[in-house]
């Protein structure tokens, strides 16, 4: 079953958030979710200690460097999407995880440090895919963006990317505070209603369309650019 692995080197990129948002989107679609939250900071396993975590979320959080590849197969063999928010350094967890992925998702916020940033984890995702002698797919997803414009900056960054024949996903995650908010009061996006958020529904429709074009680079096993 897929494998999907959210990494970047940097903190604050915005790759909890996308763990989360993805496996609650599909969660709410009926499938099976296994969360592996290899992050020290355990932020995934917090949110779903709280109300509201969709049934069929199954989190993981004590994994170890010599059980990540056993913890990967397991849930792997358990459940239909296997999502994994990976630690914020280059390790040998790090690596192992990636070995095994279908997919690596990078987030990316419109800053040349975070592109920067994005170099390294591509890096380590072709090195390992030339050590298992397979191309390991991956994608950029633009993260904490505007909705009304777009800054010179991200423009950059974007032109970078094309330029490098780096892959991104056609959905960017819009800066919305449902998103935020989910780490605050538990459960999706979906669930934020009673507690008087606004612009949910624009937050809905834009996790949703985050979720769907994943399962499609899944689909299509699009994303590698070597």
């Amino acid at each position: 079953m897929p494998v999907i692995v959210f990494a970047s080197p940097k903190g604050g990129s915005g790759k909890t958030t996308s763990a989360t948002l993805l496996a609650g989107e599909l969660a709410a679609g009926g499938a099976r979710v296994t969360i592996i939250d290899a992050d020290p900071n355990r932020n995934i396993s917090e949110w779903a200690s709280r109300p509201g975590c969709p049934e069929g979320i199954e989190v993981l959080s004590e994994v170890r460097e010599e059980t990540i590849l056993d913890d990967i197969d397991r849930a792997a063999a358990e459940s239909p999407f296997v999502v994994i928010d990976l630690e914020g350094t280059a390790s040998l967890m790090v690596s192992y995880a990636i070995s095994l992925a279908d997919l690596v998702v990078i987030p990316v916020q419109g800053s040349h440090l975070d592109a920067r940033q994005a170099a390294r984890a591509i890096r380590l995702i072709e090195n390992q895919g030339r050590a298992t002698r397979r191309a390991i797919p991956y994608v950029v997803v633009l993260t904490r963006t505007s909705p009304a414009l777009t800054p010179r900056t991200l423009r950059h960054v974007q032109a970078e990317l094309e330029g490098a024949g780096v892959p991104v996903l056609d959905v960017q995650l819009i800066d919305r505070e449902a998103f935020r908010a989910v780490f605050s009061y538990g459960g999706t996006v979906a669930g934020l209603a009673k507690h008087g958020l606004g612009n949910l529904e624009s937050a809905r429709v834009n996790a949703r369309a985050f979720a769907a074009s994943i399962v499609e680079r899944l689909r299509q096993g699009r994303g590698a650019a070597a």
